[in-house]
């Protein structure tokens, strides 16, 4: 079982601040939260170099990933390091992390950017059920979507300062192992969670 923030932006996300650095750190004192996926927008700059600082402590693991401003609405990829190329459509997004063996969620469905309803037309693998940036009620719309959809819920702080990282996150029944955790995810062994930090319970 491991503790995984699946949402993360770095300063390399122009609407975030946080310092790579900070995110390792802070992984490395977490008591229980020992691995995140960097979800920089439309770049993997910060996730390369959060792994590269994070090498010097093997207990926590960085995830591959980047959330990508597709014309339909924002999608996470999961287990994806490259930027998908132009046109961004929902479809060609899909299916260039499909063809890499990654995951597609669909990212704060009802808040802004998000997929809304329209996500029913689409092959993706999850849905971003609790976000740490969205109100109860729209995680609960989320949720629904969900349901409907018969697909996994996961859970992201979608951090762009310091002090939102780990205010939710993901108990997967995996071990560190990245084409595992995928697996898990997918198959829906995934809980979501929240802390003490989270101001929406």
């Amino acid at each position: 079982m491991i503790h995984a923030d699946l949402h993360i932006h770095t300063m390399f996300s122009p609407d975030a601040s946080t310092h790579p650095k900070t995110i390792v750190e802070q992984l490395f004192a977490h008591p229980s939260i020992k691995a995140a996926a960097i979800t920089d927008h439309n770049t993997v700059i910060g996730y390369y170099k959060v792994l590269e600082l994070a090498k010097a402590y093997p207990d926590i693991l960085i995830i591959p990933g980047i959330e990508v401003s597709s014309f339909g609405g924002d999608l996470v990829l999961l287990g994806v390091a490259e930027v998908p190329p132009q046109p961004r459509t929902v479809e060609n997004v899909i299916d260039f992390a499909h063809e890499r063996g990654g995951l597609v969620v669909a990212a704060h469905p009802y808040r802004a950017f998000g997929l809304g309803d329209s996500a029913k037309n689409y092959e993706i693998d999850a849905v971003e059920v609790l976000n740490g940036g969205c109100s109860r009620q729209l995680n609960i719309l989320a949720e629904e979507l969900a349901k409907a959809m018969a697909l996994p819920g996961v859970a992201g702080s979608d951090a762009h300062r310091a002090d939102e990282l780990w205010t939710v996150y993901n108990e997967i029944q995996a071990s560190t192992d990245l084409d595992e955790i995928l697996r898990a995810i997918k198959r829906g062994l995934v809980r979501v969670a929240h802390t003490e930090k989270s101001i929406h319970f």
